[in-house]
């Protein structure tokens, strides 16, 4: 059943990268400036970081709004934030709808091996537990966790 969902999030994945991630190479070299991202599923938001770094392509958070698997473009390599940045987490959940255990725990694992210390703590302690609604930090918190400010 995992590697099920793993393939048909794989395979959906496509459409969503090329869009994330524009193709070409003066796009590939152009920084992927993220304003406003509502996050989305765990697994393509995985394969879109996989190209990101493969591209050595710069994230810049500069937005008031990274929601969800947005947060995890904090381990995408080269990345920075602004300070006035909004980063929303929560754990995660098929479309606010509870997982099992075993996949909470899989996909909590996942999101959070994105984060820097102690936000990967801290996230694994008391955020992943929070289905509705965000705990909401700021860029500038984000930035004194070691994250570089654009």
């Amino acid at each position: 059943m995992r590697k099920m969902r793993k393939l048909v999030g794989v395979l959906s994945v496509a459409a969503s990268v090329a869009a994330f991630v524009p193709a070409g190479t003066e796009a590939q070299n152009a920084p992927l400036v993220v304003s406003t991202d509502r996050g989305g599923v765990i697994g393509e938001r995985v394969t879109a970081i996989d190209r990101i770094r493969a591209l050595r392509q710069r994230v810049e958070i500069r937005g008031p709004l990274c929601l969800s698997s947005c947060t995890m473009l904090l381990g995408a390599g080269d990345v920075c934030v602004d300070p006035d940045a909004k980063l929303g987490f929560h754990g995660p959940s098929l479309y606010g709808r509870p997982l099992t255990e075993d996949q909470f725990d899989y996909w909590s694992e996942i999101m959070a091996t994105y984060y820097p210390e102690p936000l990967r703590r801290w996230f694994m302690k008391e955020a992943r537990f929070r289905i509705a609604g965000y705990y909401t930090v700021t860029g500038e918190n984000v930035i004194e966790l070691g994250v570089k400010r654009c």
